[in-house]
């Protein structure tokens, strides 16, 4: 896969001192789906401005397909579509004008098959005629979607896509993402939203204070992460754990009719079998067992967590 979009030793500061990005390197490949995941306050949104130009950086080198955010400003924007948090439109204007409008300010030819080839996919064609003003708030998010991909960029940024948007449209937007991605876009979302990333995205990042804590494939990100967790329903309560089973990650509910083992896939614990093999040698019945995996959100606020108790 080749790389569109290159980012080194990004860094940004303020005259306050306050340093919004530490030392941000990463490789977007084409066609990929990458999520940002970072609390508010993160970095997400310096990061995405100053791939889009709207943030200058005070040191560092972003490329997009090749292209110096900086030097080759305009050809590298024109492959960036962006769409903001913020709903912003001339609400008089209809949306069919809208986009047209948008796409004739990166200097593209007219194309009405193309545009209303968008509007289909984002379901808009039916109010193609309506001024924006008339739109529900969710046709409002599609339209400024429309628009980021009126001039046919190559990257298309969501900072924060479904944000105060209803779960149905949130699905939409998910499917719309995907159908996206086919066609060749590459996309970059921030969200804070985790089922978000967990549902979309190829990699995951994850951004805190500025810095780049974690870069990692989705699967093997809940595979490596991702803690394990038995429940066993016992026949009998026990009063106690016998000595040979006080073991790491073995706890026994209050009521003593419950063990839950907790453990990660890969780690040095002893395994299910072994466990089920020493309850059986103290005669430990179970009438019932659950497993579980811990999901991207339990992943993300635990190395959130990590991060804040090492004095930020």
């Amino acid at each position: 896969m080749t790389d569109i979009l290159q980012i080194t030793n990004l860094c940004k500061s303020y005259q306050s001192g306050f340093q919004a990005l530490k030392n941000i390197n990463l490789n977007i490949s084409k066609g990929e789906i990458f999520a940002l995941l970072g609390q508010n306050g993160a970095g997400k949104t310096t990061l995405i401005s100053i791939i889009c130009g709207i943030v200058t950086p005070s040191s560092g080198e972003v490329l997009v397909d090749g292209q110096d955010i900086i030097k080759h400003y305009r050809g590298a924007r024109e492959l960036i579509g962006l769409v903001p948090q913020e709903i912003s439109t001339d609400s008089f204007e209809t949306v069919w004008n809208t986009v047209v409008f948008s796409r004739g300010l990166y200097g593209k030819a007219p194309n009405p098959g193309f545009i209303e080839k968008i509007l289909r996919d984002l379901s808009l064609w039916d109010k193609r005629n309506n001024k924006i003003m008339m739109l529900s708030g969710g046709m409002k998010r599609r339209l400024m979607i429309a628009k980021a991909l009126s001039h046919e960029p190559k990257i298309l940024f969501l900072d924060e896509p479904t944000a105060g948007v209803d779960v149905s449209l949130r699905r939409d937007m998910w499917e719309l993402v995907k159908v996206l991605k086919d066609m060749g876009t590459t996309i970059i979302l921030t969200t804070h939203y985790i089922e978000e990333a967990e549902e979309m995205a190829d990699r995951i990042g994850i951004i805190r204070q500025g810095e780049l804590i974690l870069v990692e494939e989705k699967s093997s990100l809940m595979t490596k992460l991702g803690k394990k967790e038995l429940t066993l329903q016992l026949q009998h309560a026990l009063d106690a754990l016998p000595n040979s089973l006080l073991i790491p990650g073995l706890k026994l509910a209050p009521d003593g009719f419950e063990l839950t083992y907790t453990f990660d896939s890969n780690g040095e614990q002893i395994g299910i079998a072994e466990l089920l093999q020493k309850l059986a040698e103290h005669h430990i019945a179970f009438k019932d067992l659950n497993t579980k995996q811990s999901s991207l959100e339990e992943i993300f606020v635990n190395l959130v967590n990590a991060g804040a108790h090492h004095g930020s």
